[in-house]
């Protein structure tokens, strides 16, 4: 495992990481404790220093099994959790400083933890992004001990850039992918020069980019590719990364072109992030411990060629850029 710097939080991360919205199991199905314990271990076995969770992933539980992952071992394991999305209904003037606490306060008893590495706003409407008094509140949560660094989960570039402008964020959580490019023009050289951590999420578009998916596959009605392809439930970008079913299947197809050998495109994918220096760590989901390993199989592999980073910025250009670029 390689490790690389999260900004000025100073922690040296593990450069593929686990995010555990689906640590519970696959989606739709019950939170499997027994599920989450064996991926959660085998990830810190394997090298894997930094988990990022949240007070919403499977009502609560996934950050009781975080928490007693971390107190159960004895490596250092960095916490990353969220809050906010808690609110309803989720709008600029549910969020006060003293809802904030409490947030933050239910998940360090929900984690048995005293203090979180790493708080990250999750994905607030972008009128939070101009209210300093919400980030305000994390400068007292860090004087009283509860919290060590404050971070933001982010849509768009747009915020990302906004939170750049508060000094004590630290972190800044976003959707990068083959699939979705944009942060690449401002946004990385914007951080890097802040000296904030980039933290990426849904590197496969959802399980597009594994190269996996075909016109019959099918989802649970529970399952968020099935239910939010338009934005129904959340934001359409954390589906599929906003782009159509359809033409992801078409550019997929196009990829598997560029990668003739790899049966499965997943640690490819992963490594086309990690090609990117900006970028402190990558966080895959994982429903099971096979779904791991394939994402620690990307820090294994040579760094793409000039020629294959170029044929996946044309398929960029030419499939996904005039549907999407400017959505996010």
């Amino acid at each position: 495992m390689n490790y690389r710097k999260l900004g000025k939080t100073g922690f040296n991360v593990s450069e593929i990481s686990l995010g555990t919205w689906q640590v519970g199991g696959k989606w739709g199905d019950p939170f499997s404790h027994e599920t989450a314990d064996a991926i959660l271990n085998k990830a810190v076995d394997s090298g894997i220093n930094f988990i990022d969770t949240a007070d919403v992933y499977g009502d609560g539980e996934s950050e009781k099994a975080v928490g007693r992952l971390v107190r159960s071992r004895s490596e250092r394991v960095y916490v990353a959790t969220k809050c906010g999305r808690q609110l309803q209904p989720h709008v600029n003037e549910a969020y006060q400083p003293e809802a904030i606490r409490k947030f933050v306060e239910a998940s360090l008893r929900n984690m048995q933890l005293e203090t979180l590495d790493l708080i990250q706003l999750h994905c607030p409407p972008t009128e939070v992004y101009y209210r300093p008094e919400i980030f305000e509140v994390f400068d007292r949560l860090k004087e009283e001990g509860k919290i060590l660094n404050l971070g933001v989960s982010v849509e768009k570039v747009e915020e990302g850039l906004k939170a750049l402008t508060f000094s004590n964020v630290t972190t800044i959580q976003l959707i990068f992918n083959m699939f979705r490019q944009r942060p690449t023009e401002l946004l990385f050289s914007e951080a890097k020069r802040h000296d904030v951590g980039l933290i990426v999420r849904v590197p496969l578009a959802s399980g597009l980019l594994t190269g996996k998916f075909s016109r019959e596959t099918t989802f649970s009605p529970d399952d968020h590719r099935q239910f939010n392809r338009d934005g129904a439930a959340f934001d359409k970008g954390e589906t599929f990364s906003g782009v159509d079913y359809e033409t992801g299947l078409a550019a997929v197809e196009e990829l598997k072109k560029v990668f003739p050998d790899q049966p499965n495109l997943a640690p490819i994918a992963l490594r086309w992030v990690l090609m990117f220096d900006e970028v402190s760590c990558v966080i895959p989901g994982a429903s099971k411990p096979s779904q791991l390993e394939s994402n620690l199989s990307a820090a294994e592999l040579p760094a793409l060629s000039g020629e294959q980073m170029e044929a996946v910025r044309s398929i960029y250009e030419q499939r996904i850029k005039p549907l999407v670029h400017n959505l996010w």
